[in-house]
């Protein structure tokens, strides 16, 4: 309508138009001008005073450079409280990528693990610690377990590495200082095989004189029999626990891995079922083994032999005469179930969660009768804890008990896998 104005009063409608035009773009270009010195220069976050569409322009970027200053900010704090949470923990811990890359560590893990941050960012984490196992470990890239090695700044220091999966695309690995524990472990170990060894030959010796004794000095004197009768089933008694507390240290420092070994567990259940049918000549016990002869587990043949046994022969103890014991061992959802069933005594609810402590005994005078340690139940613990397992107890009184474990399916032998450890 301007330019047709001007046209109208000059007499030129063509030069009116390109005027009116020009004027408007160079206005435009003013415009576009002081918004990019606004966007790329400006002092303040404000906006500048504007009319028409580019106050809604102005407006609109403000408002969004506003929205994204916030997130920054929350995220600069998100962060903040991330690294200082990463700074306050006891162990040293490594952000990578999923190709083993370094995109962040805490302080912890350059004075543990020699990372210098951040010369070090972008370095493959199996270039910095060269130990072959962890290289190993961390090239198979399964995470389930952790892994123990020397410390790769000092190999007087013992090492668990733990790795996983953080987010999408990042691992994180957590490094702990466990050389205290290994070495009070350790100690413990030795106090008790060193105990275990000295008791060994004086019960020896004192069996050996108990039996020469009984059979002949005081073979005519009742009192002299009785006493060297109970001093010898004593002697045994803590023979007995030595042994137990032998294996119950083995199994508990055990390293031993449990994929490395197929079991044939059915060989092993009919080795137990043939010894508790020689223990079974007194009580007279119905003993029945359901096995089933295919199923086959990864493990340690030793632990595994004597976690079952001692589960069978605590039946056998704590069952009265001719009572009902079932063993089972059987496939279910993929996981291998053994179950050792009998129809005794039962045992108080109250006593169940107890039951694998050490030295802990539901009847002291009934435990004492059967000439149990308190160990066996403690060791079938541990060796489930070494296998992934636990053991499960389902107890009544006067009904019976039910104790059994799942293996995961995991230590299941696949059918095609044929080759077994010979045991």
């Amino acid at each position: 309508m301007l330019a047709w104005v001007l046209g109208e009063w000059f007499g030129n409608f063509l030069l009116s138009i390109v005027i009116i035009l020009c004027a408007v773009v160079i206005y435009q270009f003013y415009q576009m001008y002081k918004f990019n010195q606004w966007v790329w220069r400006r002092k303040q976050l404000s906006p500048p005073d504007i009319n028409g569409a580019w106050e809604r322009l102005y407006e609109g970027v403000f408002h969004v450079s506003k929205k994204h200053r916030q997130q920054r900010k929350e995220l600069t704090g998100l962060i903040k409280r991330f690294r200082e949470g990463a700074e306050a923990l006891p162990d040293a811990v490594v952000i990578m990528n999923t190709e083993g890359k370094i995109v962040w560590c805490n302080r912890l893990a350059t004075l543990e693990l020699g990372i210098k941050w951040p010369n070090d960012k972008g370095v493959r984490i199996d270039h910095l610690i060269r130990n072959p196992e962890f290289v190993k470990y961390f090239n198979k890239q399964k995470y389930t377990n952790p892994i123990e090695v020397t410390s790769p700044v000092n190999d007087k220091k013992l090492n668990e590495f733990r790795i996983m999966s953080y987010g999408q695309e990042n691992l994180l690995l957590v490094s702990r200082d466990i050389t205290r524990y290994a070495q009070l472990e350790e100690m413990r170990g030795d106090f008790v095989a060193n105990v275990s060894h000295e008791l060994r030959t004086p019960l020896t010796v004192m069996n050996g004189y108990l039996e020469m004794l009984s059979g002949s000095v005081v073979a005519n004197d009742p009192l002299g029999q009785k006493a060297c009768t109970a001093m010898h089933e004593q002697a045994q008694r803590m023979q007995d626990l030595v042994e137990d507390l032998s294996v119950l240290s083995r199994i508990e420092s055990s390293a031993e891995k449990i994929y490395e070994h197929v079991l044939d567990i059915p060989s092993i259940l009919r080795q137990i079922e043939v010894d508790a049918q020689r223990l079974n000549s007194e009580k007279e016990h119905s003993i029945t083994f359901y096995i089933d002869p295919d199923l086959y587990v990864y493990g340690v043949a030793t632990e595994m032999r004597s976690a079952i046994s001692n589960l069978v022969f605590n039946a056998l103890n704590y069952t009265p005469n001719k009572g009902d014991i079932e063993v089972h061992w059987y496939r279910f959802k993929g996981k291998a179930i053994c179950k050792v069933i009998d129809n005794g005594e039962g045992i108080a609810q109250k006593h169940i969660f107890r039951l694998t402590e050490r030295f802990y005994r539901v009847d002291q005078a009934r435990s004492r009768h059967t000439g149990g340690s308190g160990l066996g139940l403690s060791i079938v613990k541990h060796v489930l804890n070494h296998h992934n397992s636990s053991l499960e107890v389902k107890s009544r009184l006067g009904e019976g008990s039910e104790f059994s474990f799942a293996l995961p399916r995991e230590l299941v032998v696949p059918p095609s896998v044929n080759s077994t450890e010979e045991i």
